[in-house]
Parts: structure tokens; C-alpha cells; sequence
């Protein structure tokens, strides 16, 4: 891995005596002397780059939060190590901060380190995906968001029109692009027609209400993952900032938990952080822990390779003339849904893109129904 440390600046916070167990007597901090990175880790840092979004009018990341986060306890089946790396510092313009981002995240993924970044405008998702594009595969984004985001094509990067620079960005390596938490009175009517052209997900805020698992998929497929703390509801952080409904405590921890479970999640942001208290510290310490024990609790069963460990269930549709191919986990008893690849578009070594699903999309199947999810992949494969 190339030297990243030159983009960091060490953390300043109160030093406190943690017991054996807590994170604050295991975390490797970034205080003095850089850390040498271990392969297969999870690294924490801040980005108090705030210029892409005129709403926000504080240019710094209280480590408030970094306290309450120290004081939690190693959960039990945490067997990676675990960083602090400190802040990236904005640049003089904000397009020097996307780039040490950009060029951060794309080191650390690259040798299996999950970077977790706390922001920072949401825009800062434009310099995650540019470190991703240095991979050069097939992207996946979920965000955690009440609003899409899209933003206007001829305007600059925003933090809340960063998708619409990705789209444009070439050669564009995004394949979807799902939201969880949408609400429909801060969606642009011709942002939701454009969604629907580009055959992304949206799983919005009552759904997600009704069932959780109309979410997991979205969480399942995605590489990047970034939450907006704007979309949790205002009396959940005591914010009189911050919008009347949204996401209760209890489930933005859930999606995080989840966020980290997933095989595919490779990098996790929260961003918008304003801290209106000492209550979103806390809860923003619980969101960083919960996603950790997710990645703790993966169980390595993406259906790559062998499907000996996979139940297999084949549905014919009748009516379509079509047969739907389901996969079930042994180990998590999570499923997957073959899609194949149009006629003209086949790869010689792969003729089938294997996508999350939840157990309705087979029962669907089961009634005739081509679940939506297929139709959208498909789509895109063409």
C-alpha cells in the first residue's frame, strides 16, 4: 500500500483510562506516529469538509463522539484490527479534499481495509466513488437518504446533487444506485421519472417501516454505502434542524448493522454530521459499533464459485416463458436471484449476474410474478 499518512493529521482529544475491553485500550490511534496498516482491518477517520452543502455552517467534526465510541466495548467476535487515522484536513479548494479522499480509499480498499468516514457534505461520496474508479469494476451505491440527490447535470458538485456528477463522470463505472428512506415530499417528480429510466432501486421510508427486508437487498448489493444523519428523525437527536420524519434510533443502528454484514460492503460513510448535541455523538458512536459487528458477523456465502453450500429452486414462469433461478443459503439462509445476461451481451466466462433478494421475490415468483429487482438487473446487463 502507498504512504497515506501525509493526508492525516493526528487526533487531538482528552486522554481517558479504558478497561481491558473497551475499544479505547485496543483502537490503534493515529497520535503521533502514523499506524502501519494491517491487511483485512477497518479504519476510522473524519472529513470536515463541509463547502458542498450551504446549509451546514460549522467547518469542523466535534471528537466528541470519539470518546463515547472509545468508551463501547469490543464486541466479543471482533477478530480485525481496528483504526484511527485521524482527520483529512479540507484543502484550500474542496477539490484537493476529493482528492486525498479519493486516493485514501482507493489504497485502503485495495488491500482489504474498510474505511469508515464520518463527514463532511454528503458530495464527499463523488471522491469515495473516484477512489473506487481506480479499480476499474462494476460500482454499486446505497444510500441511506431521504431525499435522491441527483442534482442538476449543469451545476456544480453539491451535497445534494452528487449523483448526477457520477453519472456524467467518464468512463462511468456505477451499475445501480439504490435509496433507502425516501420521502416522496422532497423527491423531484422528473428526479423519480430519471430513477426509473435508469432502472435504480428505491425502497422509501414507509416500506421500510412495513418490513425490513424490502431493504436488505439494496444493503446486500451495494460496494459503497453512505448514510445522510440528516434523514434520522429530528426528536431522535433532539435537532430542531433537522426534518420531522425519518429514521428512528433502533433502525438507522439496524441498517448499520446490516450496512456491515453485507460480503460486498467494502467502504460505509456518515455524512452531514452537524452535531446538534451531545445525544448525536452518542448515537453516531452506536452507528460506527453496530457496523462493526456486522462485519464481525459476515458469513462469506455471496454465491461465488461452488453452489454446493446453496439450496437451489427453479421457477418456471408459464406465462413468460422463463425459468427464474433462486439460491438459499445454508449457512445465513439469505437468497439470491440469477440473471442472465442478454443474448448479445454474454460473456464467454460468465453468462449470469447473481443478484441479492429477499424470500417474497421467490414467493412472487411462485404466483407468476417476475420480481422487479430482475427486470431492472437485466435491463442494465443489456
Amino acid at each position: 500500500m502507498k504512504d497515506i499518512s501525509f493526508y492525516f493529521t493526528p487526533i487531538q482529544f482528552d486522554e481517558f483510562k479504558f478497561e481491558d475491553d473497551q475499544i479505547g485500550s485496543k483502537i490503534i490511534i493515529n497520535k503521533e506516529e502514523f499506524p502501519e496498516i494491517k491487511k483485512n482491518s477497518c479504519a476510522i477517520f473524519t472529513v470536515p469538509e463541509f463547502r458542498g452543502n450551504n446549509q451546514i455552517k460549522i467547518n469542523k467534526i466535534n471528537s466528541k463522539f470519539r470518546n463515547d465510541f472509545y468508551n463501547h466495548y469490543f464486541g466479543g467476535e471482533w477478530n480485525f484490527d481496528l483504526y484511527d487515522l485521524g482527520e483529512i484536513l479540507p484543502g484550500k479548494e474542496i477539490t484537493d479534499t476529493y482528492y486525498a479522499v479519493a486516493n485514501v480509499v482507493a489504497e485502503l480498499v485495495k488491500v482489504g481495509v474498510i474505511p469508515i468516514i464520518i463527514g463532511g457534505s454528503q458530495d464527499l461520496i463523488f471522491s469515495v466513488y473516484k477512489g473506487y474508479e481506480k479499480l476499474e469494476q462494476l460500482i454499486n451505491i446505497c444510500s441511506i437518504d431521504y431525499a435522491l440527490d441527483l442534482g442538476d447535470p449543469n451545476s456544480e458538485l453539491k451535497s445534494n446533487g452528487y449523483l448526477s456528477q457520477i453519472l456524467l463522470n467518464r468512463p462511468c463505472y456505477l451499475f445501480n444506485h439504490a435509496n433507502i428512506g425516501l420521502q416522496i415530499p422532497y423527491a423531484n417528480p422528473k428526479q423519480l421519472e430519471l430513477f426509473d429510466k435508469l432502472y435504480f432501486d428505491i425502497c422509501r421510508l414507509g416500506e421500510f417501516n412495513n418490513s425490513f427486508t424490502n431493504a436488505e437487498p439494496h444493503l446486500r448489493n451495494a460496494d459503497i454505502i453512505n448514510l445522510d444523519f440528516e434523514c434520522i428523525k429530528a426528536s431522535e437527536v433532539l435537532s430542531t434542524s433537522a426534518i420531522p420524519n425519518g429514521f428512528h434510533a433502533q433502525q438507522i443502528c439496524q441498517i448499520a448493522k446490516y450496512a456491515g454484514i453485507s460480503d460486498k460492503s467494502s467502504s460505509f460513510g456518515i455524512f452531514n454530521y452537524e452535531r446538534p448535541n451531545d445525544i448525536s455523538d452518542k448515537l453516531l458512536a452506536e452507528i460506527i459499533w453496530y457496523f462493526l459487528d456486522g462485519v464481525a458477523s459476515r458469513k462469506g456465502d455471496f454465491p461465488v464459485g461452488s453452489k454446493m453450500d446453496y439450496t437451489k429452486f427453479l421457477v418456471y414462469l408459464e406465462e413468460f416463458n422463463r425459468e427464474l433461478i433462486f439460491y438459499k443459503s445454508n449457512k445465513s439462509e439469505r437468497w439470491w436471484l440469477e440473471v442472465p445476461y442478454p443474448p448479445a451481451q454474454g460473456k464467454k466466462f460468465q453468462r449470469h449476474y447473481v443478484i441479492p433478494c429477499n424470500k417474497q421475490d421467490y414467493e412472487n415468483a411462485m404466483k407468476n410474478e417476475i420480481p422487479d429487482i430482475w427486470w431492472k438487473t437485466y435491463h442494465k446487463l443489456g
